[in-house]
């Protein structure tokens, strides 16, 4: 049984402003496992987020390929894109990107509701994952009545809530005090063991990468270094 989720193939990315072209990455391969963490590393403009905004589908490569569980994501369009991104993968970014007029349970609900689960479903299992990551007791509260560490928890339950086969996290921690990115790390270890989900984590954080499987390092547009 083929165990790969996320597949990049000689990506190539490259910006144009008129006659000035700015390349990004320059041919980056990586293959992604169930069940498997790994972190992307480097330096600030290395293009760590440009590399997850593609195997993410935001955005497409100039060059080469995007596979996911197989299939020529990148390749396909936007609305096709938008239907396979909500069933199979899962988001957390440094700034947790709540809605603001919604309660947590709401912003959990919501990824399901797009997939037109019912409203009785949705909530069942937004409240589990909530009360997984330990907020039972503000599933009715909003962003803005929130600590920093808690609007990250809510943004990984919502990650989680379409049981997702892998998660791209873009400094999830970046944002947070050490306790807190410590309780969210502990999290992301837990659930990607429960559920079986595939974690890839951009970090510039080298004790976050420590605790992956697979260390990437990009340098210059080009990944140098797998551990």
């Amino acid at each position: 049984m083929n165990n790969r989720v996320l597949e990049g193939r000689n990506l190539v990315k490259t910006y144009r402003d008129g006659p000035a072209e700015t390349p990004v990455l320059k041919g980056v391969s990586l293959i992604l496992h169930r069940r498997e963490r790994v972190a992307i590393v480097g330096s600030s403009g290395s293009g760590k987020s440009t590399l997850l905004h593609l195997l993410g589908g935001l955005d497409r490569p100039t060059d080469g390929e995007v596979l996911l569980l197989g299939q020529p994501f990148s390749k396909l369009g936007e609305a096709a894109r938008g239907r396979l991104r909500n069933r199979h993968m899962g988001f957390v970014y440094q700034f947790h990107h709540l809605l603001p007029e919604l309660t947590a349970e709401e912003n959990v609900m919501m990824p399901l509701l797009i997939r037109r689960e019912s409203e009785a479903t949705a909530r069942d299992k937004a409240l589990a994952l909530l009360d997984a990551v330990g907020l039972s007791r503000r599933t009715a509260h909003k962003p803005s009545e929130l600590s920093g560490g808690e609007r990250q928890r809510v943004a990984l339950a919502r990650a989680l809530v379409t049981e997702p086969d892998c998660v791209l996290a873009d400094e999830p921690t970046g944002n947070l005090d050490s306790r807190s990115a410590e309780q969210v790390l502990s999290l992301m270890d837990d659930l990607n063991q429960r559920f079986g989900t595939a974690l890839l984590v951009v970090t510039h954080d080298v004790n976050i990468a420590a605790r992956m499987d697979r260390t990437l390092t990009l340098r210059d547009g080009m990944i140098r270094v797998e551990e």
